[in-house]
């Protein structure tokens, strides 16, 4: 299995153990981001270490919103932030 599908299904994973609200390409037919508006873009980078990915997804958790993935990547937009997680 190659990295970034290990990767993605790590996520899944713990996004189920969690129970945080996932939307995924079989929910929507289009996503976009207007990351013009946004005040800050915030990036994690997943290198073999789980913590990155618990700590992206406990701030789902915090403040109550949904993960999006969009292709390998997975976004957490919250007011005029927008939080990022992909694979190295």
């Amino acid at each position: 299995m190659a990295k970034k599908e290990l990767f993605i299904k790590r996520v899944y994973e713990i996004v189920n153990e969690l129970k945080i609200p996932l939307i995924d390409e079989r929910v929507y037919e289009k996503v976009a981001f207007n990351t013009g508006s946004a005040i800050s873009n915030i990036t994690f980078k997943f290198e073999e270490d789980e913590s990155v990915i618990r700590g992206f997804l406990g701030l789902a958790e915090y403040f109550h919103t949904v993960v999006i993935k969009r292709k390998d990547e997975f976004y957490i937009p919250h007011g005029a932030l927008l939080f990022r997680l992909v694979s190295s």
